[in-house]
């Protein structure tokens, strides 16, 4: 199988790092990247082929995964159709957030074997989460080769409407952000009490850590696991009705949402008509 990656930045290297000489060779994987030094950096790791623009290699891979800054897909859409060879149906991965499939295939001239997909930095460990959509064009091999080929960096989760790619882009596209603020909370608080910023930063890294893993093994909700943390007028019960007043939870929720509105606009604005 050859694979072809238009973008050579992290999330595409997460990618290969997790492909290579795994789901395919490393030398079946050609990159397409304006940076030399990126380009030179997989193949001395991967074994990958590389070129500075779009290229007859192409052409002749199985898959195109399109790695590229939303603000620049209408470009490199451009500068890829006619290497979109119709007859070897060729399964396109989108992983740019905002850009809905129609708009992709309307800038590569009506193809419709895309997949788009919101994957999320942990990827970058082989610990991330990506939400996928397959456009109507798609097959049913092709869905399993997209699926195979994002859960070489982690979980995947298929939804049956692309509008809620939204969602999963303001839930777990955004999340680890959410989260790191979270530690960075937690660390100036640690600070505040006493404690060195290495023991600040061990006690919340291990905490997040430890907590999520345990709510990942468990089979219960995690407001019970939060209840059973909770004795009523203790050291917990303070910290959390603390942030009740505050307003935390719904200040969270607000965000998401935000997060949801800003991928919608995005979409409405990289996808707009000429």
């Amino acid at each position: 199988m050859k694979i072809a990656f238009i973008g050579g930045g992290n999330m595409a290297a997460a990618l290969i790092a997790g492909l290579a000489n795994k789901l395919t060779p490393g030398a079946d994987i050609h990159v397409v990247d304006p940076n030399a030094d990126a380009l030179a950096r997989l193949h001395k790791q991967f074994g990958v082929t590389t070129a500075n623009a779009i290229d007859a290699p192409v052409s002749a891979a199985d898959v195109i995964v399109l790695a590229v800054k939303p603000q620049s897909m209408r470009e490199v859409a451009a500068q890829l159709a006619p290497f979109v060879v119709a007859a070897r149906q060729p399964l396109i991965v989108s992983i740019a957030a905002g850009i809905r499939g129609a708009d992709l295939s309307r800038w590569l001239g009506g193809y419709g074997a895309i997949v788009r997909c919101m994957p999320n930095t942990p990827a970058l460990i082989g610990l991330g989460v990506t939400g996928m959509v397959a456009m109507a064009g798609v097959g049913e091999q092709q869905r399993a080769l997209a699926d195979d080929i994002l859960r070489a960096v982690g979980a995947t989760v298929w939804l049956d409407d692309e509008a809620k790619i939204d969602a999963v882009t303001a839930v777990s596209g955004s999340g680890p952000a959410y989260v790191f603020y979270f530690i960075e909370a937690m660390q100036q608080a640690a600070a505040e009490l006493g404690l060195s910023e290495e023991q600040g930063k061990q006690l919340a890294l291990a905490t997040f850590n430890g907590a999520a893993q345990l709510a990942t093994r468990s089979v219960e909700p995690v407001s019970l696991l939060r209840e059973r943390v909770t004795s009523k007028g203790g050291t917990t019960y303070a910290a959390l009705t603390s942030m009740e007043v505050g307003g935390v939870k719904a200040a969270i929720v607000k965000a998401v949402h935000a997060a949801a509105r800003r991928g919608k606009e995005m979409g409405d604005e990289l996808g707009a008509a000429d």
